[in-house]
């Protein structure tokens, strides 16, 4: 069942967003999740993943910045971005894998996506 995200909006350059993103079917402590971007004009690329074991995946361009977490209680994947950048702007996609393991979902692509959400970060 698609994930549905929310917490999209427009920030200034530097400010804060929490992404949250529910999943209907099994919870994000079963099934690795991720934060997928894609901004205009460019390819989808992962920003940030987390297996069913809590390890991390950040890209570069996010790490030190972004904070991928779930909330299992409540089947949630969060994405907390702090210090954002023009070049953060794209929309976001939630992504769940049919695998627990991060290396099994980074290795076979996510089963289920949302729709996205939005982003932007201008002055």
């Amino acid at each position: 069942v698609r994930p549905v995200e929310s917490g999209g909006g427009s920030v200034q350059p530097g400010g804060s967003l929490r992404l949250s993103c529910v999943a209907s079917g099994s919870p994000f402590d079963t099934r690795a999740g991720g934060w997928y971007r894609q901004a205009p004009g460019k390819d989808r690329e992962l920003a940030a993943a987390i297996g069913s074991d809590g390890s991390t995946y950040y890209a570069d361009s996010v790490k030190g910045r972004f904070a991928i977490s779930t909330d299992n209680a409540k089947n949630t994947l969060l994405l907390q971005m702090d210090s954002l950048r023009p070049e953060d702007t794209a929309v976001y996609f939630c992504a769940q894998s049919y695998y627990g393991g991060l290396r099994e979902s980074l290795r076979f692509g996510m089963d289920w996506w949302g729709e996205g959400t939005l982003v932007t970060v201008s002055s």
